[in-house]
């Protein structure tokens, strides 16, 4: 018994001093000082941004073509002509047209054969002797108005009450509208505008012959009749005998029956052997 306790206790001894040299270890390989707790990173600026972003607002319209000048067909450049020529009250020389189109350099041929097209165009009137013989060029309007004489004297010359459109006459008078506002405030146009935007639709001369001045009596009894009101027009036109445009003179009308067709009877049998009348005999008279 005596050697098992011993082997007991030195087990026990060994076991204990065991430990003691692994608890010796665990502390001296633990740091001195402890580490530093990570900052709060802020999740926002490092947080990527997952949301599509809508494009910027465009005044763009990608249906229509941009204006990228007079190019470089004959033509096209023609028609820039026509509308710079369309712009301007007084006569242009071929260098001011080329020189809007930026064909200053371009060869003697192209220049030539624009020169010839305006010659020639029907809403372009070319004078031979402007410009010192080297001749201008100006559109030619519906009406030949650029002014406000012009206008009077064209109206005067009128035989008939007709009037005339502001459309035309702006279609070769760039200050049209501003001439005929003009005319008006001094009593010497009549003008009809738009009710949207007030612009001037027709013009016909205010003839002063016409102003003749009234009595004062006239005014007087004139202001004297009393109109009824608007609920009781209706009464008093069928009471002094009138029918109201309002009121339709005739009831209302009946939907027409559409007449069923009646076939026609068949007349007679459908007759063959047609091609043989003249060989058989016909009993039918008998």
């Amino acid at each position: 018994m005596s050697y098992l306790q011993n082997q007991i206790n030195a087990f026990k001894t060994d076991l204990t001093s065991s430990s003691s040299k692994i608890s010796n270890k665990r502390s001296i390989a633990a740091p001195a000082t402890s580490s530093p707790s990570p900052a709060p990173s802020n999740g926002s600026a490092t947080k990527p941004d997952l949301k599509r972003k809508r494009p910027e607002a465009s005044n763009v319209v990608y249906s229509q073509p941009d204006n990228t000048g007079p190019g470089r067909h004959i033509m096209s450049q023609v028609a820039f002509a026509v509308t710079f020529l369309k712009g301007k009250d007084k006569p242009q020389s071929l260098q001011d047209i080329l020189g809007y189109l930026s064909l200053q350099r371009e060869d003697e041929k192209h220049k030539f054969d624009i020169k010839k097209i305006l010659q020639n165009h029907d809403k372009i009137e070319f004078d031979r002797s402007g410009a010192g013989g080297k001749g201008t060029y100006q559109f030619k309007p519906i009406h030949n108005i650029r002014s406000k004489d012009q206008l009077l004297g064209f109206l005067q010359k009128q035989s008939t009450a007709q009037g005339l459109s502001v459309r035309e006459l702006k279609d070769g008078w760039v200050g049209a509208e501003d001439a005929i506002d003009a005319l008006e405030d001094d009593g010497k146009l009549l003008v009809t505008r738009n009710k949207k935007d007030s612009h001037p639709k027709m013009v016909w001369p205010n003839d002063p012959s016409l102003s003749l001045p009234v009595d004062s009596d006239f005014h007087t009894l004139w202001h004297k009749v009393r109109l009824p009101e608007a609920s009781d027009l209706t009464v008093e036109l069928e009471r002094a005998g009138l029918t109201p445009t309002s009121k339709s003179k005739t009831g209302p009308v009946k939907p027409k029956e559409k007449e069923k067709k009646r076939k026609k009877p068949r007349a007679g049998g459908r007759i063959t052997n047609t091609h043989m009348a003249s060989i058989l005999r016909d009993y039918t008279k008998k």
